[in-house]
């Protein structure tokens, strides 16, 4: 057996799971879940009927690397999204049955387990697949703290030389997952820059990307920041991008990964022989929703809407803001994070979930203690009722 299985820690939504298995909330309430970040709006017809449409390709086997069309489709939406002038459908871009089963490939990659002291930097608090990829690459993480009094921001210029010199992956998440946050330009530049001097792979984590609330203002993306820095290259950068939230497809498995055309050929030799394959099916339909913006613009109105109704109802009882980008809220609690989403469901039955569990003790302190993560993917009127009931339970306490 793996040795490194046995350092993985239980999944979040595990110890949430335990941590309820005792509760009987009051019956008097319906079950409200905020605690899981499954895209919940309808998922639009014309990618159903393109996948309807595309199901004799399930009698051919699929290629790793995916059809030119696929390919030349996320191409050319990355290029529009990113005003880029370059990037190569057939040689910078590459499809993945998701960013979650990518993000976790990608470390087995890179990572040389012949250094018994490699490194993968993370933000904290995190994507558990950072850490889990990590361990079983043989690496061991390393925690940056996203704090509030930083206002989440990651400082990459606090982590000691010698770390750096041992790290082989660094992680980035914008928008963070929990937080919200965006990297801007200068945060890029010094991430850019610490990777020219030490040689390590920079992650791009973007799945929240096409998540915000000011349509005037997308996030910067790390292939944007790459080409307004002079990296046209995209030198040791791999971005992720998912279809899951910017088009309600999450059963569809449907991503991809861009960048660095030298990783992306080792990330495809991996690929080939790990069976990561899109059907052909999923891939039509990949087509279909990477080349309209209408029904991505209109889930945005409707997660704006939800954060713009339900903010003013937290806003008084928990310290609570709208995010930069994604649908979460990441909200301070006067009480041990833990104890109020026990309290919470048992109480109101309304699922939330403790940040400490997204986050690992490092440099004396567990950034995700009291805090919770609230996912407003529920429907609006759902989303409200949460809202009240939360506002009701605070104001107990």
């Amino acid at each position: 057996m793996n040795p490194n299985l046995a350092k993985l820690q239980p999944y979040p939504f595990e110890r949430l799971r335990l941590l309820f298995k005792d509760i009987r909330p009051d019956a008097r309430y319906t079950a409200i879940n905020l605690g899981i970040g499954e895209p919940k709006h309808p998922t639009p017809e014309f990618i159903r009927q393109t996948l309807i449409q595309n199901l004799s390709g399930l009698a051919s086997y699929p290629a790793t690397a995916g059809t030119p069309e696929l390919r030349e489709a996320i191409a050319a939406w990355a290029r529009r999204r990113y005003q880029l002038t370059a990037l190569a459908a057939l040689t910078q871009v590459l499809p993945v049955n998701g960013s979650r089963e990518a993000l976790f490939a990608l470390a087995q990659t890179v990572i040389d387990p012949g250094r018994g002291d490699a490194l993968v930097i993370c933000p904290n608090p995190f994507y558990q697949i950072y850490e889990g990829a990590a361990l079983l690459a043989g690496a061991s993480p390393y925690y940056v703290n996203a704090l509030p009094e930083q206002d989440f921001a990651i400082d990459y210029t606090k982590v000691p030389a010698d770390v750096l010199a041992r790290t082989q992956l660094v992680y980035a998440c914008s928008p963070g997952n929990p937080t919200g946050k965006v990297m801007d330009l200068a945060q890029w530049r010094v991430l850019f820059e610490l990777s020219d001097r030490h040689g390590f792979v920079i992650a791009s984590d973007e799945c929240y990307s096409e998540i915000y609330p000011d349509e005037a203002k997308p996030p910067l993306g790390a292939l944007d920041a790459a080409q307004q820095l002079g990296r046209v290259n995209y030198a040791r950068l791999i971005v992720f991008s998912s279809l899951s939230k910017r088009s309600n497809v999450p059963g569809m498995r449907t991503g991809f990964v861009a960048g660095d055309a030298a990783l992306i050929r080792a990330f495809l030799l991996y690929r080939t022989y790990h069976g990561s394959a899109m059907g052909l099916p999923v891939q039509a339909a990949s087509v279909a929703a990477w080349g309209d913006e209408a029904h991505v613009v209109e889930n945005r109105r409707l997660y704006a809407q939800k954060f713009s109704a339900v903010r003013p109802l937290l806003q008084a009882p928990l310290v609570t803001s709208v995010p930069e980008g994604g649908f979460y809220f990441w909200s301070r609690t006067p009480v041990d994070d833990e104890l109020f989403a026990a309290a919470l469901y048992r109480e109101y039955n309304v699922t939330v979930l403790p940040g400490s569990y997204l986050a690992r003790m490092a440099h004396g302190r567990n950034p995700g203690s009291n805090y919770v993560r609230m996912a407003l993917v529920a429907p609006l009127a759902e989303c409200l009722e949460a809202a009240q009931r939360i506002n009701q339970f605070v104001s107990k306490l």
